[in-house]
């Protein structure tokens, strides 16, 4: 199988599994339980991206000065700084130790 196949098999898939989900009901969608789960999944996937993309690098996990980069700015986010001020100052932590020496 080559790789475009793959690619269209998964695009036919990704839109099979949408049409299905105009099938569902509205009154099984809105239910308390549904709904709070959508809600956690959603989280749950942006935390799961930011993982990745925070210790991954090809196939390897690597610690470098990414990982401090996320911890500044989920401290500042609980803090409840501004998304501006949050990005600044990760990029500066990420900048600095990559400057002193501590990069992939």
């Amino acid at each position: 199988m080559t790789l475009w196949n793959a690619v269209l098999l998964a695009a036919i898939g990704c839109l099979a599994l949408k049409g299905a989900g105009y099938l569902v009901p509205a009154s099984v969608l809105e239910a308390p339980r549904p709904a709070r789960i959508t809600d956690l999944l959603t989280v749950a996937l942006l935390a799961a991206l930011v993982a990745v993309q925070a210790l991954a690098s090809g196939q390897h996990i690597v610690v470098d000065a990414r990982v401090p980069a996320v911890l500044v700015a989920a401290g500042l986010l609980w803090l409840r700084q501004s998304f501006l001020v949050v990005v600044i100052a990760a990029a500066v932590v990420a900048a600095v130790l990559r400057l002193v020496g501590w990069a992939a």
